[in-house]
């Protein structure tokens, strides 16, 4: 979907992590180590079921210093949002003020995208559940920063980590999902995919995002409901994201179309587990499958967009997911 150009998009909660160099690129990790949280030392590996893609190649990082290094964020205050540091995706933040930035440039496509996916589930959520809804600041880095959940990179793809409550986007992923796994460009397949970042949050503000823990792979896996879950709460906000408006009441974006749906479908088709699986080894092996297959995950998109109801979205106790 297109931003309205005088939109204002200065008071997102997006923040920017350290930069190692060089743009990232969006290819799925495996696993994350969980670091100390509160004087705690987590043990368990965690199935990192908050990629955007699945596919893993099964490889571990690690985080000792937990929470603390989340982000790498300074702290300092831009319009509202948190911006930190002093590195060229931070310069890019702070020059994000309208749509029209928006329309023009990725990083502030990225700020504007949770500017009105926040003001979605900020009204939505207790209307639907009762549960106010807590923000989740997007950490924008280039090339690695260090998260609550380990380190994220281009090896991790954008992903939401549960234990410092944070989403974490390589400012150059989104060539990555065009050249890499062959989905449209288009600004709504962009947009859905923090928006299905920001469904995991969404998850874990409602208990449900452990489930894919206890349950990590297979094609009726919780770790697969949880993702074509998120997928669905990415619809959901599309159903309803012409209406999330700024401050000053202008609507964010302008009238969704045919042409964006395509879009978003293609990403989701783009990153389903049995494509990845076939463009990577030629095979499609439904016992390690993660996050669905690109059919799944286009038909519980449609579902959110289509239905616009929460409790269209559970996939927990749906017999089929197809």
């Amino acid at each position: 979907m297109t931003f309205n150009d005088n939109a204002n998009i200065g008071t997102s909660d997006v923040s920017s992590g350290g930069s190692s160099g060089g743009g990232g690129s969006f290819a799925p990790g495996g696993m994350v180590a969980g670091g100390g949280v509160g004087g705690l030392v987590l043990t368990v590996i965690i199935i990192l079921i908050t990629h955007f893609a699945g596919g893993g190649t099964g490889g571990t990082t690690s985080n000792a210093d937990g929470a603390g290094n989340a982000g790498n964020v300074a702290g300092n205050q831009y319009d509202g949002g948190q911006v930190g540091g002093s590195d060229q995706v931070q310069q890019q933040l702070a020059a994000c003020k309208t749509g029209a930035d928006a329309n023009r440039n990725d990083i502030c496509l990225i700020k504007a995208t949770v500017a009105t996916v926040e003001n979605f589930w900020t009204t939505y959520l207790p209307k639907a559940t009762g549960k106010q809804y807590t923000g989740a600041v997007a950490v924008v880095y280039s090339g690695s920063t260090q998260s609550a959940c380990g380190t994220a990179s281009n090896q991790t793809g954008p992903f939401y980590c549960p234990l410092d409550k944070k989403v974490y986007i390589d400012a150059g992923f989104f060539s990555e999902l065009s050249s890499k796994y062959g989905a449209d460009t288009g600004q709504l397949a962009k947009e859905y995919v923090v928006a299905h970042e920001y469904g995991h949050h969404i998850q874990d503000l409602l208990g449900a995002l452990g489930r894919a823990q206890q349950d990590p792979q297979g094609a009726t896996s919780g770790s697969v409901r949880t993702e074509l879950q998120a997928d669905c709460y990415a619809g959901l906000w599309a159903h309803y994201a012409t209406t999330t408006k700024d401050a000053n009441g202008t609507a964010y974006l302008k009238a969704i179309t045919a042409s964006d749906i395509r879009s978003a479908l293609s990403a989701a088709s783009a990153v389903g587990d049995d494509r990845i699986q076939k463009q990577s080894s030629g095979r499609v092996n439904q016992d390690t499958w993660t996050h669905g297959s690109s059919a799944e995950r286009q038909h519980w998109f449609q579902t959110g967009y289509q239905t616009g109801r929460l409790n269209a979205c559970d996939t927990f106790n749906a017999t089929s997911l197809g």
